[in-house]
């Protein structure tokens, strides 16, 4: 899995959340949140890759980190109102972690390449 872009298993993540919320019934606010999230990781990341500057690029990657840390919380809030199987949760979940370890250490390497382009200065 080390890879993998980010945008891979964002399309992969997203394709199999939607997968599942097409079968929960009932639960259209959660299911609306999670997808919005979910889809919302590689949508920001994408956009990255055409930053308008490198402070861009890391604003885009952060929202997208961010947005990895949202589904991870409606993974769990479908998980514990029992609109998942613990298999399940647990595999996305993972995916997920996957997702945010790589976009974590793209922006730490994104901060430092910037640090050094702008002579340290940069916070």
């Amino acid at each position: 899995m080390n890879n993998i872009t980010i945008r891979e298993l964002a399309v992969e993540l997203t394709v199999e959340i939607t997968q599942i919320c097409d079968n929960i019934k009932g639960r259209s606010v959660f299911i609306n949140q999670i997808l919005r999230s979910c889809s919302s990781i590689g949508a920001n990341s994408a956009e990255a890759k055409y930053a308008q500057s490198s402070a861009d690029f890391i604003h885009k990657l952060e929202i997208s980190l961010k947005e990895c840390y949202e589904t991870d919380y409606w993974l769990e809030i479908l998980y514990k109102t029992n609109s998942m199987d613990k298999e399940t949760y647990i595999r996305l979940l993972n995916k997920c972690g996957s997702i945010r370890r790589k976009l974590i250490a793209s922006i730490t390497t994104a901060k430092a390449n910037s640090e050094q382009q702008s002579g340290g200065t940069t916070k």
